[in-house]
């Protein structure tokens, strides 16, 4: 299965994945600064299930896809390379966008915030292109089911990305008001995201999987 310096590498792509501004951190900081930490949460539920649905939907594909046509891992790490680029990109070019500059957003009963939510990830590309570009960099099929280390990655995922999405809930607030008043820390948020996305997309692009 698995070693621990892999998951460990899987653990700070999905970090950055998380910290890196998109649809669903947006989503939820923008809830909560809206309607309160309760319904920031109960978007976050909605979020994380629609993880769970992207994992089976990339678990299950990447499975088959291994059993009938494995040369193609190579042309996915190599786009999931190009992907990580384009992200860094995203992140330090002018005018990119913070993660705590956040919508306007009306108030909604619980059942929308949780459907929302869940929409909200279930539509977003950046996951599923995660997914579907990092999980071959850490699948082995010489070391069992593919699909189980699928899973164990996708948990890894999870874990890291409702937990940092929890604490961004609990203190969405007060780290809105302390980075607007300070745009260096903006900046610096967004040039530290893109030089690690950058790296990632070097070590992979140049990782020999035999």
């Amino acid at each position: 299965m698995l070693t621990a310096n892999e998951l460990a590498w899987f653990a700070l792509a999905a970090l950055v994945l998380v910290l890196t501004p998109g649809p669903n951190m947006i989503y939820c900081v923008s809830r909560t600064l809206c309607q309160g930490r309760s319904a920031g949460l109960i978007s976050l539920a909605g979020v994380v299930l629609g993880f769970l649905v992207h994992l089976m939907a990339a678990a299950l594909g990447l499975t088959a896809l291994l059993l009938a046509v494995p040369l193609a891992f190579d042309t996915i790490r190599l786009t999931g390379a190009a992907y990580l680029l384009w992200l860094a990109w995203q992140a330090v070019k002018p005018g990119g966008t913070a993660p705590f500059e956040a919508r306007l957003l009306p108030h909604d009963r619980p059942a929308r915030l949780f459907s929302m939510g869940f929409l909200t990830n279930l539509l977003n590309p950046k996951v599923a292109m995660f997914y579907l570009s990092f999980f071959p960099q850490f699948l082995h099929p010489d070391r069992g089911s593919v699909l189980l280390q699928s899973l164990a990655l996708g948990a890894v995922q999870i874990g890291v990305s409702g937990g940092i999405n929890a604490l961004l809930v609990l203190g969405a607030a007060g780290l809105t008001r302390f980075l607007s008043k300070s745009q260096g820390w903006l900046r610096a948020q967004r040039y530290l995201m893109g030089s690690v996305l950058a790296a990632l997309a070097v070590r992979i692009a140049v990782t020999d999987r035999k």
